[in-house]
């Protein structure tokens, strides 16, 4: 097969990241018989510096024609004079999201046993948990009005029916694959958006009898999800909360480093990120953990791809390197990011080759 798609890099740690990402795709090329096809282009930080808007018009159409994105990360403080859409994030990410309608974001939460102890929770809060987030991403208050007048400032959260039962039966449908529950997360106590959010669900809960279906208020769950995670299986929530919701998850898991994510639209199209940030303190000094990144691209494969095989092959490399201590500084190792990139591709072809 020919595996085309198009990297991002990004800002800060993005290309480093990256960079050790490609090494281990190109491993996985020549252990399964693809080619590579990568379109790589500018986006945030990087693009605004070389003089162009945060979203090239490249960028965008080389995106929409491969339907298959790889990104490092976008942003830092180098740009934070900068306001609205001339900055990294708001300039690119979002529309982004808007124009490819990547509205499914999906993040795992499956400890990692050699990490659990990194964790700053008590290991019986954290053995057996092995949960997903599913947060709408193009709807609600990031996309709604905003502004200012003379009394202050407002932001718009808004969400049609349409957009809340889309999403729902994306997570109804991962959870067909996996232990059958669904947990929505809302704050129907207080927001009318939230009333509709929960409505809605209950409607799409009933094409799925097999399926159980629990509701939390969003205070509730930050709760929750520190004290009995091990309860969860897919958890549905609207953009803001999930927003919230996923970085807490990210404790559970011992390192934002190790955690990737996909966005979706319907079909193939997806754009796969790490859920870690730019991290400018270390960029370039070969510190940065890459393999967020590098299963961020384990999931392209899969979702983009379907190439399932090629997937496990990354992580159970990735699970090995974590089990041997062949990992960056932050995870107690002393690899450097390419070595870290370099063992994984190794660990391929010696099990692939």
């Amino acid at each position: 097969m020919n595996i085309n798609f198009t990297y991002v890099p990004g800002d800060g740690i993005g290309p480093e990241v990256g960079a050790a990402t490609l090494v281990v795709m190109d491993a996985i090329a020549k252990a399964f018989g693809h080619t590579l096809d990568i379109e790589e282009h500018l986006i945030g930080g990087a693009a605004i510096d070389a003089g162009l808007k945060p979203l090239p018009d490249d960028t965008f159409a080389s995106c929409e024609k491969t339907g298959a994105i790889l990104l490092g990360a976008v942003g830092g403080p180098k740009w934070d004079h900068l306001k609205g859409e001339d900055r990294p994030e708001l300039g690119s990410l979002l529309p982004l999201r808007k124009n490819l309608n990547l509205y499914a974001n999906i993040r795992p939460c499956k400890p990692y046993p050699a990490l659990i102890d990194q964790a700053p929770l008590k290991r019986d809060r954290l053995e057996g948990v092995d949960f997903v987030v599913m947060r709408e991403l193009t709807g609600g208050i990031y996309f709604g009005d905003k502004g200012r007048d003379e009394q202050g400032a407002f932001d718009v959260c808004r969400y049609s029916e349409a957009e809340v039962e889309r999403i729902a039966i994306k997570a109804f449908d991962l959870a067909m694959t996996r232990r059958k529950k669904v947990t929505s997360v809302d704050k129907s106590n207080v927001l009318e958006t939230s009333r509709l959010w929960r409505e809605t669900v209950e409607k799409v809960a009933t094409r799925y009898p097999e399926v159980e279906l629990q509701h939390l208020l969003v205070d509730a769950m930050t709760m929750h999800m520190l004290t009995h995670a091990q309860s969860f299986d897919v958890i549905l929530t609207e953009n803001m909360f999930g927003d919230i919701l996923t970085d807490e998850a990210s404790v559970l898991c011992g390192s934002m480093g190790v955690i990737p994510s996909a966005s979706l639209s319907d079909g193939r199209t997806g754009m796969f990120e790490p859920i870690h940030g730019s991290a400018p303190d270390i960029a370039g000094q070969g510190k940065a953990n890459p393999l967020a990144m590098i299963l961020s691209a384990s999931w392209m494969l899969n979702l983009s791809f379907g190439l399932t095989q090629e997937a496990t092959a990354i992580e159970v490399a990735v699970n090995a390197a974590l089990s041997d201590h062949q990992t960056t500084g932050d995870l107690g190792g002393t690899l450097s990011t390419a070595q870290v990139g370099e063992w994984i591709a190794n660990h391929v072809a010696q099990h692939h080759g």
